[in-house]
């Protein structure tokens, strides 16, 4: 494992290049309750660029400048007015931008695929551990550039509170496409406050402002594990067609109805009813369509892999039969409401959904079961459901109680559908896409889209020790988990 030991060499403010006229924002509904989550971190992993670190500097620190003048809200602050309204004041006071050194890091060491993410990447952001309230007195976002032996890491910090994941990759994209030089940048942000989550609630504080609601200090692993298109696809034919799918194994008579339905000739089965990757996809979507293509309730790619991790890390936990797990995932609202919000609307638009079940029925179902319960969850959240969520925090205003508080809860946040791999400062895609240490606990996941593209997904695991060895030998999550194509 690398050691850590970041040098910071230097620090400066970068404001934007053009004076902000917005008005202060309120915050709304959704912003609120994560005054008391600490910063997002999230970064991109590089090659070092054909040219000098320094005109590197000269580049970021530029096009950060321009940028910012797109997202004046980041530049600004955050206030509370007289009655208890927190409010985002784009006055251009300006983002921190950290120049750092880590030459004795190779990007090899960094994604080796197999090995527990490094503890190293935790210093490779700024504002480690900043509690979103502190926006007060703190800037709202800050860049940290450190310099590997054979590469760079971009880091970007930005408060919770003022962004949500769609909101701060539209951001770090954005970021990318001026350094890079581009001609189009992406559609500007839409910072409209005429929406459903705009309330005239008060959510008061305690003297001092709010603290963090998990504790940070116990020991924890963190992994990426990383599941190829033919593996989600699996698991996806094996939550809406259990029967046809066992131990990651086509089932005979199902290819072969497939295939004389088709008459496709070339579709055959091994000798133990397993496939090559290169036909599985295509026999899978095939036996998808023709059971499933009449149905408007199939169960997505990522609702059956949310609902394996979420077998195998309770059984991996050894809670006992009647122990209430709950599956916890953040939404994004902005296309649920009738009429929709802009794509582009730059502040926290989500919600989240609960699933609850006791340890002994998860582990004694089948996955379509738990798949299920996750899928029509997520369905029924609509338009009616995210208004009864915006009243129901109106009549009780509260902030987010982010943690595993029970030991039997998970927490799944981000999302494979973020471009967090669309971006380009001039010299190539990343390598890979990290996070730091913020809003870590027993039980939180992160996902993203694997490097290659094409359906596959990373999922960020962060877990007891115990619990993530147990995970590691859980033949039935494993069998679906492939190695790293990062590097």
């Amino acid at each position: 494992m690398p050691s850590s030991s970041v040098t910071l060499v230097s620090k400066c403010t970068i404001c934007p290049e053009h004076k902000s006229d917005m008005k202060p924002l309120k915050l709304s509904v959704s912003d609120m309750p994560m005054l008391s989550c600490q910063y997002i971190q999230k970064g991109v992993l590089l090659t070092l660029p054909p040219y000098s670190i320094d005109d590197l500097l000269c580049f970021l620190k530029r096009s950060l400048s321009l940028t910012l003048t797109h997202f004046p809200t980041l530049a600004g602050r955050l206030s509370t007015d007289s009655d208890g309204h927190v409010h985002i004041v784009c006055n251009d006071e300006g983002v921190d931008f950290i120049q750092a050194k880590a030459k004795h890091l190779s990007l090899h060491a960094l994604i080796s695929p197999g090995l527990d993410v490094p503890a190293c990447f935790k210093e490779f952001f700024a504002l480690d551990r900043t509690l979103s309230y502190l926006g007060h007195f703190k800037p709202l976002a800050a860049v940290q550039i450190t310099e590997l032996n054979d590469g760079v890491f971009i880091g970007c910090t930005v408060n919770h509170a003022v962004t949500d994941g769609t909101s701060f990759w539209h951001f770090f994209n954005t970021f990318a496409e001026v350094c890079r030089g581009g001609k189009k940048l992406p559609k500007a942000p839409d910072f409209s406050r005429n929406t459903v989550f705009n309330s005239p609630a008060v959510l008061k504080f305690p003297p001092g402002g709010p603290k963090v609601t998990f504790s940070g200090d116990e020991p924890l692993r963190e992994k990426i594990f990383h599941f190829s298109r033919e593996a989600i696809l699996k698991l996806k034919y094996r939550a809406n067609n259990y029967n046809h799918l066992q131990n990651g194994h086509v089932d005979q008579s199902a290819v072969e109805l497939l295939g004389k339905q088709c008459n496709d000739s070339w579709i055959t089965v091994n000798g133990d009813n397993s496939m090559p990757n290169g036909k599985i996809s295509s026999v899978l979507e095939g036996l998808l369509r023709n059971n499933i293509s009449n149905r408007t309730m199939e169960i997505s790619s990522f609702q059956s892999l949310s609902a394996q991790l979420w077998r195998s890390v309770t059984r991996a936990r050894k809670l006992t039969a009647r122990k209430m797990t709950t599956f916890r995932m953040a939404v994004n609202c902005r296309h649920r409401l009738e009429p929709q919000m802009d794509p582009y609307y730059f502040g926290n638009a989500i919600q989240s959904i609960p699933t609850v079940a006791a340890a002994g029925e998860l582990l004694s179902r089948d996955l379509r079961w738990c798949a299920d319960l996750l899928h029509r969850n997520v369905v029924a959240h609509n338009d009616a459901t995210v208004r009864r969520g915006v009243a129901d925090w109106e009549s009780e205003p509260r902030l987010f109680p982010l943690g595993n508080f029970d030991g039997a809860s998970m927490t799944m946040g981000s999302s494979p559908r973020f471009p967090m791999y669309e971006n380009d400062f001039g010299w190539g895609r990343p390598l890979a896409v990290r996070s730091g240490a913020a809003n870590k606990f027993d039980g939180k996941i992160s996902a993203f889209p694997g490097r290659e593209g094409k359906g596959s997904v990373d999922l960020e695991v962060v877990l007891a020790p115990e619990t993530m060895a147990a995970l590691e030998k859980d033949t039935e999550f494993m069998q679906y988990v492939s190695g790293s194509t990062a590097v």
